[in-house]
């Protein structure tokens, strides 16, 4: 008995036909926001939150300001997040307005607690669900 071949249920475009359209553009947005851990811009959004650190462990000389609730964490607790969200990136078109908003300069980020994070882009997906 031969063997049955499974037909994918989404054609495979991309790649020599080894990844569909959404596994490439995902590739593509995770490439570029990779790059976009070395933009000056964020070391320059992480530099104006810190201060001196004032605890007890000897180790840290750094800790960050969270611009939504005003606290102060260490640098593994924090994110730079960019203002206005950099958006999709599910095909070509949406490829300029993405990189512009990834790339943006200082003023468009902002350093956030995890916690401020974490709402924060749970809300901006609930209300583009809508």
């Amino acid at each position: 008995m031969a063997k049955r071949v499974k037909k994918p249920r989404v054609p495979r475009t991309r790649n020599n036909k080894t990844m569909t359209e959404a596994a490439f553009w995902s590739w593509i947005r995770s490439a570029l926001r990779q790059k976009s851990r070395w933009w000056k811009p964020i070391a320059e959004a992480k530099r104006l939150a810190r201060r001196a650190y004032k605890g007890p462990n000897k180790r840290r000389k750094w800790e960050f300001k969270c611009a939504e609730c005003t606290k102060y964490f260490p640098d593994k607790e924090i994110n730079v997040d960019h203002i206005i969200p950099a958006g999709t990136l599910k095909h070509y078109n949406d490829l300029p307005g993405f990189v512009e908003k990834l790339f943006c300069e200082v003023e468009g980020l902002q350093v956030l607690c995890e916690t401020c994070h974490n709402k924060k882009t749970k809300k901006e997906r609930e209300n583009k669900s809508k």
